[in-house]
């Protein structure tokens, strides 16, 4: 039974009176993602509610491929699907099963229809048949062929899985009424030609079954009780049962529908992302950028976090737009609660500490994260030569700089307090070097005269530092509804949505960073090792999230 302590929803209320009931004994769901491209956030949403429904009522989730259109699917996405349920931390089991494994039943079941005189082989044209479907104020004309008889249309359907007829020329639509208010009851197609090869079967079939009636027939194969659809789905509801009346099966499954998630700065569209991709717009489908689960898992988002966002937005019976600041607000609350923190310069700007002895090295021992010791320490060597970051001087500070300016202190992150006495610049006048002195008795205190000093900024040794490669990622649109309407999504791109800085430098013990490895860059932001191009020794990081939302910052200066 469901934990009592759950917030609940009306799928969870639905299923707790059929349990009650009697008219289902065990929950059993499914995910049953075409294969056509890589899964995004919105099916992570999907992914987590199937699976952890499943998890919750003691019963099992399905992971079924609907691979039913040859034209359109690969075994690389068909793996990169279990991946991506994988990493989301669910498990099918022994329960992974595929639509094409289900033709040739499907097709038995067809023939049933076919004789019963509840479809037939319709000659129109896929461009005829939508013509003559009518509109939600006009009902559809019938097909010429629709008054064929039961045994003409079985030689014909016969005659169209042996490969007789070339693609577009035939279809096998069902009989049911054309002038139905619900627009998919008018005489749906069920089959249509395809002498295409397929991942699975591979030319042992030239006609392949439509959607709509392969789905509630699988479902009926395995047994599922409950087939949780997005809400695009509920006026094929009367359809996906139907089919299931007329073939009299003994187990129904029961569809529910619910909102999909629709997400601000973002596309969902398949055909879009697939065009992003296609048009070389982006490096790939695991691009950072994407809102791929393969592109979140490279930006470093963790699966917690999916998890959580998941949680934190529900499920709703209506269509609504959830903000994208709340899905990095959760990948914040994730990474603060496990990422260790460590210092990266981004823009260097060399200091020389005067006052400490040349060639000198003291390893400073500081936590990887100070509220839990249990993740332990690193050692950070402080030498005569240091760098901080450019924006942490300024030559004339503004008001409010708390950070170095000539004259001014401030202590270097588990370090020491520093002065700054001297500044030396190039040619055409820029700054090019610091120079400072440090109080020795501030290394674990406050300085002894009692005096205020401006602020923390980090820092790594310049010459036990390490070359890294920042990945800079940002929103791939700048606008909220990408997309929308007449609009070219392409011109909505965001030019900035990625900056790579060279010559960043970052303390020696993230030299090592593991692929996929997180942390806090003190004071810049949360960053992951790219899992594709962290060499040993090489790291190269994304920025996952900043540390707080600059871009509702933006928006509020825009409106001042």
């Amino acid at each position: 039974m469901p934990d009592e302590n759950r917030p609940t929803n009306f799928i969870r209320q639905l299923i707790d009176a059929d349990l009650a009931s009697g008219r289902v004994q065990e929950v059993v769901t499914r995910f049953p993602p075409e294969p056509n491209g890589y899964l995004h956030i919105g099916h992570a949403k999907s992914i987590c509610l199937n699976f952890g429904l499943a998890r919750d009522y003691g019963g099992r989730c399905h992971l079924r491929m609907d691979d039913t259109n040859p034209a359109k699917e690969e075994v690389e996405f068909v793996e990169s699907i279990k991946e991506d349920v994988r990493w989301l931390g669910f498990d099918w089991g022994r329960h992974e099963y595929h639509a094409a494994d289900y033709f040739e039943r499907l097709y038995a079941w067809a023939e049933e229809l076919v004789l019963a005189g509840k479809a037939y082989v319709d000659d129109q044209s896929a461009d005829a048949i939508r013509d003559s479907r009518g509109t939600l104020t006009e009902p559809g004309r019938p097909s010429p062929w629709r008054e064929r008889s039961p045994a003409e249309n079985l030689d014909l359907f016969r005659r169209m899985r042996a490969g007789e007829f070339p693609d577009g020329s035939r279809t096998l639509r069902a009989k049911i009424d054309m002038a139905s208010p619900n627009l998919n009851l008018r005489d749906p197609v069920m089959y249509r030609i395809k002498h295409q090869s397929h991942h699975r079967t591979g030319d042992a079939w030239c006609i392949y079954p439509m959607y709509d009636w392969a789905h509630g027939q699988s479902d009926a194969i395995e047994g599922i009780t409950h087939s949780i659809c997005t809400l695009e789905f509920e006026a094929h509801r009367p359809l996906y049962d139907w089919f299931l009346t007329q073939l009299g099966l003994a187990h129904r499954p029961r569809q529910i529908e619910f909102a999909r998630l629709n997400l601000t700065y973002t596309v969902m569209s398949k055909r879009l992302l697939a065009a992003l991709v296609k048009e070389g717009l982006v490096a790939g489908w695991d691009d950072p950028r994407m809102p791929t689960i393969a592109g979140l898992r490279r930006r470093g988002y963790p699966p917690e976090a999916l998890r959580a966002f998941a949680e934190r937005i529900g499920v709703a019976k209506a269509d609504s737009t959830v903000e994208v600041e709340l899905l990095e607000s959760t990948v914040r609350d994730a990474l603060n609660a496990s990422a260790p923190r460590a210092m990266c310069v981004h823009r260097p700007l060399k200091v020389v500490i005067e006052s400490w002895p040349e060639g000198e090295v003291e390893r400073i021992e500081a936590p990887w994260k100070q509220d839990a010791p249990e993740k332990g320490t690193r050692q950070l060597p402080f030498t005569r030569e240091v760098f901080i970051e450019r924006d942490d001087f300024m030559e004339v500070p503004v008001k409010g700089f708390k950070r170095l300016s000539p004259g001014k202190e401030v202590r270097l992150r588990y370090g020491y307090v520093v002065r700054c006495t001297g500044v030396v610049k190039d040619a055409a006048g820029e700054v090019v070097e610091l120079r400072c002195t440090h109080d020795p008795d501030t290394r674990t205190g406050a300085p002894k005269d009692g005096r205020k000093i401006g602020g923390t900024i980090h820092w790594v040794s310049a010459s036990n530092s390490v070359p890294a490669t920042l990945r800079l990622y940002d929103r791939l649109f700048q606008v909220p509804n990408p997309g929308a309407g007449d609009s070219d999504f392409r011109t909505q791109l965001n030019p900035a949505s990625l900056a790579v800085v060279e010559g960043a430098r970052i303390e020696p013990a993230l030299a090592g960073a593991a692929p996929g490895e997180r942390f806090q860059f003190e004071r810049k932001g949360y960053y992951v090792a790219d899992a594709k191009d962290t060499k040993p020794g090489a790291p190269v990081f994304n920025l996952i999230v900043s540390l707080r939302d600059t871009w509702a910052k933006i928006a509020a200066q825009e409106k001042q």
